[in-house]
C-alpha cells in the first residue's frame, strides 16, 4: 500500500496494517499504569475512533488534547505507560499517531513487551479520571515489581514525526514474532501522542479444543483476520470480526456507493436487485475448519445495508495467500472460490442466521470471501464450525 503526501515522496505503508489492533479498547485493551497523565490521560491512546481537534477547548490543566500528554518534565527520567492487550497475540508492528500534536509531540519513543501470567501482575486499583495527576507512590511501588524496564525491546529508541502535513502516522515493524500480553510504551522525555495501535494475530491454543467443539473460526479473538477487500468508506472490514455486537456503524464495515448502479433499479422474480457489480472482503480463518453455521449481522445499517450477500470459500497455503495480498487479490489466476452460502437477501438492522441446510459445502477450508451486492454495510460476521486438520494443499 502507498500514501501520497504533499511535497513528499510516496510512503509505502507496511503490510501489517491489515492485521487486528490487539490493544484497542474495543477488544479489552487497557492502561494499567502511566507515570503521568497531567494534560490528557493515557487511556486516549487506545480509542478506536480517530483523534479530533477542538481548538478552543481547555481543561483546568491546559489545552484539551485527544491523546496522552504528560507535563513538561522537571525531574530526572522519562515518561512511560503499560498497556494490557485486550487479546494476547503475536505482534507484527506498531502505529504511533501524533495527529494534532505539533509543539507538544513526544520527540522519541521505544517499545518493550512481555508475556505475563496473572500471577506476575501486581494489584492495581481502578485508574479513574487521571487528568492533572501523576503516578502515586503506591502505584510506583506496585509497578516496580513488574520489572518492566527489563522487558524485551521490540522497538529501540526512534524519533517521531509531529503532525505537520500528513506525517503523523509513524510505523514500526517487529522482527521478534512471539506471543505478548503486555506492552510498555516509553516516550522521551515527555510530551504527547494521539493514538497507539498494536497490530498482530491472536494465536489460540487449539490443542485444548476437541473435534466436536464448536468455535467461531473467523472471530478476531480466535485468530481470524481480514487479508483483503475492495472498498471501505466507514469502518475497516476487520471490524466485523470484533467482540460482541457492533456499537455503531463505525464499528462495522461500510463501502462506498458503487458508481455503476443502474439509473433505474430492477429486481428478478425473487426480489433480488439486478446489479452489475459488488464489493468483497477476504478473511483468513483462525484454523482450517468445516463451517456449519453462519451469522451475518446488519445491526445499525438501516438505510445502507446490502441488498444481498454470498459467501465463497477456498484453501490457500501461506505462499499463495502472500501472492494474493501482494497483488491485492487481482491475480490472473484467481483462487478457486467455491460457494459456501448462495446469494441471500438481507434485511436492515437484523441478525441473519444460516444453519447447515443452507450451506453448499462441508469441505475443510482456510479462507472465505464475503461478497455484498451491490454495496453497503455489515456490522458482524460469525462462522461457526469445527477445527480440522488440513490433509492437502491447494493447487
Amino acid at each position: 500500500m502507498a500514501a501520497h503526501f504533499k511535497g513528499e515522496k510516496i510512503q509505502v505503508l507496511p503490510d501489517f496494517l491489515y492485521l487486528n489492533d490487539l490493544a484497542c479498547e474495543a477488544v479489552g485493551g487497557k492502561i494499567i499504569f502511566a507515570t503521568d497523565d497531567f494534560f490528557a490521560p493515557a487511556e486516549n491512546l487506545l480509542k478506536k475512533k480517530n483523534p479530533v481537534l477542538k481548538p478552543d477547548e481547555f481543561t483546568d490543566y491546559g489545552k484539551w488534547m485527544d491523546g496522552w500528554e504528560t507535563r513538561r518534565k522537571r525531574i530526572p527520567g522519562h515518561d512511560w505507560c503499560i498497556i494490557q492487550l485486550g487479546v494476547p497475540g503475536i505482534v507484527h508492528g506498531f502505529e504511533v499517531n501524533t495527529s494534532f500534536f505539533a509543539g507538544n509531540c513526544a520527540p522519541r519513543i521505544s517499545i518493550q513487551a512481555a508475556c505475563l501470567t496473572q500471577v506476575d501482575l501486581p494489584e492495581f486499583g481502578p485508574r479513574g479520571d487521571r487528568i492533572g495527576t501523576a503516578a502515586s507512590d503506591e502505584e510506583l511501588k506496585a509497578v516496580k515489581k513488574m520489572k518492566s524496564d527489563e522487558w524485551t525491546l521490540l522497538v529501540p529508541m526512534k524519533e517521531l514525526k509531529p503532525r505537520y502535513l500528513d506525517t503523523s502516522h509513524n510505523y514500526f515493524s517487529v522482527s521478534c514474532k512471539r506471543k505478548w500480553t503486555h506492552i510498555r510504551l516509553n516516550i522521551y522525555p515527555d510530551g504527547g501522542i494521539a493514538r497507539f495501535k498494536v497490530y498482530g494475530v491472536v494465536q489460540k491454543d487449539w490443542s485444548a479444543s476437541g473435534p466436536n467443539d464448536l468455535d467461531d473460526l473467523v472471530a478476531m479473538e480466535n485468530g481470524g483476520i481480514c487479508v483483503g477487500f475492495s472498498s471501505a468508506q466507514s469502518g475497516h472490514p476487520r471490524n466485523i470480526l470484533g467482540l460482541g455486537r457492533a456499537s455503531s456503524m463505525e464499528d462495522g464495515w461500510e463501502t462506498v456507493r458503487r458508481p455503476d448502479r443502474p439509473p433505474v433499479l430492477k429486481a428478478d422474480e425473487k426480489g433480488i436487485l439486478l446489479m452489475p457489480g459488488s464489493e468483497w472482503a477476504v478473511f483468513r480463518l483462525a484454523h482450517p475448519c468445516v463451517i456449519t453455521h453462519i451469522e451475518i449481522d446488519t445491526n445499525h445499517f438501516k438505510g445502507n445495508f446490502p441488498d444481498t450477500c454470498k459467501l465463497e470459500a477456498c484453501v490457500l497455503n501461506t505462499e499463495e495467500e502472500k501472492d494474493c495480498i501482494t497483488q491485492k487479490w487481482n491475480l490472473k489466476q484467481n483462487p478457486k472460490w467455491n460457494p459456501l452460502l448462495s446469494v441471500t437477501k438481507l434485511k436492515p438492522n437484523k441478525r441473519h442466521f444460516f444453519d447447515g441446510t443452507a450451506l453448499q459445502m462441508q469441505d475443510v477450508i482456510t479462507h472465505v470471501r464475503l461478497v455484498i451486492i451491490p454495496d453497503g454495510g455489515v456490522s458482524r460476521m460469525r462462522l461457526w464450525g469445527f477445527p480440522r486438520t488440513l490433509l492437502y494443499a491447494s493447487k
